[in-house]
């Protein structure tokens, strides 16, 4: 690759990456051990470490939710179409990634109601379908997440190398490593905690980058300037079958490819990904699908926001001679590779843009890999180890062979990554290529859940007849209008939409005509028997060694303290320990009616209900009104209509930003509260503070 973009030394790179994000992980085990000494859960059982206890509040949830989301993919690839096609870009990467998410919380409602003790997807398919079934599912969990692993850490490690020089292959081992040294010691509650942390600093950033583009830079400093720039771009850079050549305009025959290419390709990385079942299974009950639905409103202001600003300013800024590739536009090697955005961040901001952007990235990446890492280390412990196995093994056991799984998948990825840059493959192709391969089982997943009729069959056959279908569908396409099947004619836009939308199409159109022509299922139709107890699922949430934990952790206080204030913290932790110690069945008890328990029939329906009309509010405006009625007019843009379009924008970047860094904060004052009352009275105890001796002596002395 070229390394036009090289704008800060090596240093740097391998700065950002072992530096900030071995602080960062330092940070995180920190928060791990503030959460095992003053809470409730302990990373060391293999419920927390994997479900999160089940009791993540929406807020936590939906911040989560948009950073597993906003992978590096989500900040350079909406970048770069909005770069190819104009204005259309960003609003359809928004609109087609938002919808996955929004129909998620159908199966999250289901997940509550029908397997609210399961851990895993392909648990839920073995309990309905039986092992072929749950071993197709495995694969292709385990293959959507290997592939959407090496999106966040390929396309993180190529534009670190592009900005800094920093050896890729080095770029590709460092990332995941680092990203496994806290997950592996906080487990999904961490990844949580690490999520809303990254997404703190990455809506700052967003920020920063949109007021210099739209009011502060003396380059374009305003919507109106970026308006003006746009015109002149479109005169010297016609976008093919664009109105006009326009790059402010919605009718773009390419751009609409592209939109569906996003939907299919992520059908595929949503509903297949365990990380996002992950996230519905450690969501508590009633407020699931809030979450969700926050979650995916937040979203869709990142890439619609980011794209509109970074995209359409690379476009308007390419002629400028502070353009870090003037006078030669981005190569098409460069563009595939997400550069567009990056060159936006030199060209306003010098050596400080690319630091800055390198940042963002660093911090989309890294939570979004935690995501993956811990939700392919369940698949390998819950759905292979302890499945085929070790039905019978010990929390404790669990979570080892989870902190292995995590290990290994980090290395795996590595190895993955770096043969495919090898092998030339780019960020947009794995992107736009990636429905091909699995999208024949994306709609499958979730009819197992969603549609009352899917039979045995159907599940296990419609996956294979889409993935064969797909890939036949790909290679002729490509060959007949390239007579060539190479990395580049494969991921041309045009032939990898033939593949993906066969793939995914046949693959659903199989499940349904199959569900009625074999309409049998392998087990029963009831999924509620996936419980804490059954033995899909089979982990005992009732640990002696957390008991044991609590009570030394009370001895330890009652020994540190004055008399006086060993008696009041008794007597502040009584009911909490009350609750969780006094017999073996407490947590339990408690665990297993908050959240183990199916959803109550009424909030189910009220939730589902609730889903739905979000979904259809949603579909009508963003997908349907709004993007085709610009499209049909073939409208290009006017200078206040622009200006507005950048003003909603910049208003849906600031209400994400209140949904998920300031929302977790309000909804977990109480937690927050209790943890900073532990470490104060810890660093009284620590300093030999003795309030109660000192009022004793003044007692003793009036007497």
């Amino acid at each position: 690759m070229a390394h036009d973009l090289q704008v800060l030394p090596q240093g740097a790179g391998y700065g950002i990456v072992i530096g900030i994000g071995g602080v960062f992980a330092l940070f995180m085990l920190f928060l791990t051990w503030l959460q095992n000494r003053y809470t409730t859960f302990s990373t060391h059982q293999a419920e927390e470490f994997n479900t999160a206890s089940r009791s993540v509040k929406p807020g936590l949830i939906s911040a989560g939710i948009v950073s597993s989301w906003t992978w590096s993919a989500t900040l350079l690839t909406s970048s770069t179409f909005a770069y190819n096609y104009g204005v259309c870009g960003a609003m359809w990467y928004g609109a087609m990634g938002t919808l996955q998410i929004l129909l998620f919380a159908l199966i999250a409602v289901k997940i509550k109601t029908n397997a609210p003790g399961a851990h895993t997807m392909p648990e839920i398919v073995l309990s309905r379908h039986g092992t072929t079934a749950h071993i197709t599912y495995l694969c292709y969990g385990l293959a959507t997440n290997m592939l959407v692993g090496a999106i966040l850490v390929l396309g993180g490690a190529q534009v670190v190398e592009a900005l800094t020089g920093m050896n890729v292959y080095a770029a590709n081992f460092l990332i995941p490593l680092v990203v496994a040294a806290y997950v592996i010691a906080g487990g999904l509650r961490s990844t949580f905690i690490a999520d809303y942390t990254h997404t703190v600093i990455l809506f700052a950033v967003i920020l920063i980058f949109g007021f210099l583009v739209n009011a502060t830079s003396d380059l374009v400093g305003s919507p109106g300037k970026l308006y003006d720039l746009l015109i002149e771009a479109s005169e010297k850079r016609p976008i093919a079958r664009n109105t006009e050549g326009s790059y402010l305009t919605f009718h773009s025959i390419e751009g609409l490819k592209f939109a569906f290419d996003i939907l299919i390709s992520g059908f595929s990385t949503v509903w297949l990904d365990q990380a996002y079942w992950q996230r519905a299974i450690a969501s508590r009950p009633e407020t699931s699908v809030k979450a969700y639905i926050l979650g995916g409103i937040a979203w869709y202001g990142i890439p619609f926001g980011f794209a509109t600003f970074m995209g359409l300013g690379c476009a308007a800024l390419t002629s400028n001679p502070r353009f870090p590739t003037y006078p030669n536009p981005l190569t098409a090697e460069q563009v595939n590779a997400g550069l567009s955005s990056p060159s936006t961040a030199i060209t306003v901001l010098g050596q400080g843009g690319a630091v800055l952007m390198l940042i963002l990235l660093f911090m989309a990446v890294t939570s979004s890999t935690s995501a993956e890492l811990i939700a392919v280390s369940s698949l390998l412990t819950f759905d292979i180890y302890k499945t085929y196995f070790r039905p019978n093994t010990s929390s404790a056991m669990l979570v080892r062979v989870s902190h292995w799984g995590i290990a290994l998948f980090a290395l795996i990825l590595a190895a993955f990554c770096s043969i495919l840059n090898a092998a030339g493959v780019s960020l947009t192709w794995l992107l736009t290529c990636l429905g091909v391969l699995v999208g024949g089982a994306a709609l499958s997943v979730g009819l197992i859940l969603l549609w009352d009729r899917m039979s045995t069959v159907a599940t296990v056959v419609a996956p294979w007849v889409g993935l064969g279908c797909g890939l036949i569908a790909w290679f002729i396409t490509a060959w007949k209008r390239s007579n060539v099947i190479d990395i580049s004619t494969t991921g041309d836009t045009t032939n990898a939409l033939a593949g993906d939308v066969t793939s995914f199409g046949t693959g659903a159109v199989t499940a349904v005509i199959l569900s009625y022509v074999f309409p049998g299922k392998r087990n029963s139709s009831n999924l509620g028997h996936v419980e804490q107890t059954s033995t899909v699922s089979g982990v005992s949430v009732q640990e002696p060694e957390l008991q044991s934990k609590q009570v030394t952790t009370t001895e330890e206080k009652d020994a540190t303290l004055s008399p006086p204030d060993a008696a009041r913290y008794q007597a502040e932790l009584q009911p909490k320990q009350a609750k969780l110690v006094s017999t073996g069945n407490e947590l339990v008890d408690y665990l297993e009616s908050k959240q183990i328990e199916p959803m109550d029939a009424d909030l189910a329906k009220k939730s589902e209900r609730l889903a739905m009309v979000a979904n259809a509010v949603f579909f009508f405006i963003a997908v349907i009104l709004v993007p085709f009625t610009l499209f049909g007019t073939k409208y290009i843009f006017s200078k206040p209509f622009f200006t507005g379009w950048v003003v909603v924008s910049f208003i849906w970047v600031w209400v994400s930003m209140i949904i998920c860094v300031v929302y977790p904060v309000v909804e977990s004052a109480g937690a927050l509260r209790d943890i900073s009352r532990g470490v104060w009275m810890d660093l009284r105890s620590l300093v030999g503070y003795r309030k109660g001796k000192v009022n004793t002596g003044i007692e003793s002395m009036g007497a």
